[in-house]
């Protein structure tokens, strides 16, 4: 439902100058792969009707937050970057859109925004947006998430100056989870065609990149919506025809998807990458079932098994919540062992956040954060040495790496990429050095371990611990 909305009367009106037609625009982009291809559609959108996008630190006169709402965090990272806009001039357009947009428009009124949007239709938010530039009235467009019916179809590619393009192909989740409100932001289950996915593959390899990313809400439900028994394998395999020698990388999978069939057709798509993300929040079985999370720890073993049996030392990685309600200290200690014992490449710990309108806010026994700070640092060193361990496995042989950007540390510059299994490596660079090329697949001998990296232009810092140098460069893929 829509509706133009007053600004509190509690805050100033703002005193701005008449917006020219042609705007220029920062972008800062929170949360998800979903949420960074969406940017990316609104970017080459904006660009098509004349418009020029800045960074978000520079002056603009038009900003825009896609928020991201997957914990309490992130609803007030959301708020913190829309303040920092109005900060930075006062005079300019800020504009929501995104998940925390969606399921809070009225916290998000309060902060005295020109537009407020959702999660849906990208181009009516830009039209929004010129509006705003015109008519200085503030608008508020959320719809109704389970009235969506049909995927909204959007231009896959990369971000500006990114090398890997992304491919969303679903959109929606109805798994309902206690803790989760992610249904509430993105509505049913829709996929997007597989014809429109050839053309956007097709399109892809076309203007040169060399890996898509298949990112989704819920990946593993892709074609459930078409009642035919399409599924993601027969997307992967399309992707796989269309996109001729570019990397295939997913985005994250629940364990359902990991079957016999499912690894037996994969396996045979040279360009998959051998990386999987299969979430999995707790390691006891108890807690697993208060998050109303659809599996056992051993399924969830078993699907390792499975990826383990087709790939060799595949890179397995998870997302866990330490000290979600009613976690005792043996189901946490359950979560640890099980941890210890499966092994995976990287964990993402995350203290459990309360998200009001969760079934799992009203749930009795909520953790001290003193104790689920103590737990999730627990997980944090296990993390650190399991990662350690699968990266020292590379130590000594040779792998394809893609390179995407110069890095630079102790006054020396890299190339740094990813090989297929994610892991980032770099390459050190002589002053004249003009072999390397952006966006090119090189085969490297991996030599050891440089500590960490920050960007040259000092505006990214990377907080990866262990990176891998490699001084002699092989050949060229």
């Amino acid at each position: 439902m829509s509706e133009t909305a007053e600004k509190s009367e509690t805050l100033p009106p703002k005193s701005r100058k008449r917006i020219q037609t042609y705007m220029k625009v920062a972008i800062c982009t929170l949360g998800c792969k979903v949420n960074q291809y969406e940017t990316q559609a609104l970017e080459q959108e904006l660009l098509h009707r004349g418009h020029t996008l800045v960074d978000f630190e520079e002056t603009a006169d038009a900003y825009v937050v896609n928020t991201c709402s997957v914990t309490a965090v992130s609803d007030k990272k959301s708020r913190q970057m829309l303040r920092q806009a109005q900060r930075r001039n006062p005079s300019a357009v800020i504009a929501a859109c995104g998940c925390y947009a969606q399921t809070h428009p009225e916290d998000v009124k309060k902060l005295g925004l020109d537009v407020i949007a959702g999660t849906n239709d990208r181009a009516k938010f830009i039209d929004l947006l010129e509006r705003a530039a015109q008519d200085k009235t503030p608008i508020v467009d959320v719809d109704d998430v389970w009235e969506r019916r049909d995927f909204e179809v959007l231009p896959a590619g990369g971000m500006v100056n990114r090398t890997r393009a992304m491919l969303k192909v679903e959109d929606g989740c109805v798994n309902f989870c206690t803790y989760c409100l992610i249904p509430y932001a993105r509505g049913r289950v829709r996929s997007l065609p597989m014809d429109e996915a050839a053309k956007q593959v097709k399109a892809l390899r076309e203007e040169g990149y060399r890996e898509i990313v298949v990112t989704g809400i819920e990946i593993s439900s892709y074609g459930s919506d078409f009642k035919d028994g399409t599924s993601l394998i027969d997307l992967l395999e399309l992707i796989a025809r269309e996109g001729g020698d570019m990397r295939i990388r997913l985005g994250s999978l629940e364990p359902r998807t990991i079957t016999e069939e499912f690894c037996k057709r994969a396996s045979k798509l040279p360009y998959l990458c051998p990386h999987f993300h299969l979430s999995m929040q707790s390691g006891c079985d108890a807690t697993l079932k208060r998050m109303n999370r659809k599996y056992t720890t051993e399924e969830y073993e078993e699907a390792l098994n499975i990826l383990r049996k087709d790939y060799e030392h595949p890179a397995l990685t998870t997302d866990v919540i330490a000290g979600f309600v009613g976690e005792t200290e043996e189901e946490f200690e359950k979560t640890r062992a099980y941890l210890e014992k499966i092994n995976l490449y990287e964990m993402h710990i995350f203290e459990y956040s309360v998200r009001e309108g969760t079934r799992a806010q009203k749930m009795s026994g909520h953790v001290p954060e003193q104790v689920k700070t103590e737990r999730s640092e627990v997980l944090l060193s296990m993390a650190k040495r399991h990662k350690t361990a699968f990266e020292e496995w590379y130590v000594g042989r040779k792998e394809k790496v893609l390179l995407e950007e110069i890095v630079e540390k102790n006054g020396k510059k890299y190339f740094q990429g990813y090989t297929a299994h994610y892991v980032k490596v770099a390459v050190e660079l002589t002053e004249n050095d003009t072999k390397l090329e952006q966006n090119e697949v090189i085969v490297v001998d991996i030599q050891g371990f440089i500590d960490s990296f920050k960007a040259v232009d000092d505006e990214v810092v990377d907080t990866v611990h262990f990176l891998f140098l490699l001084q002699e460069l092989i050949t060229h893929a």
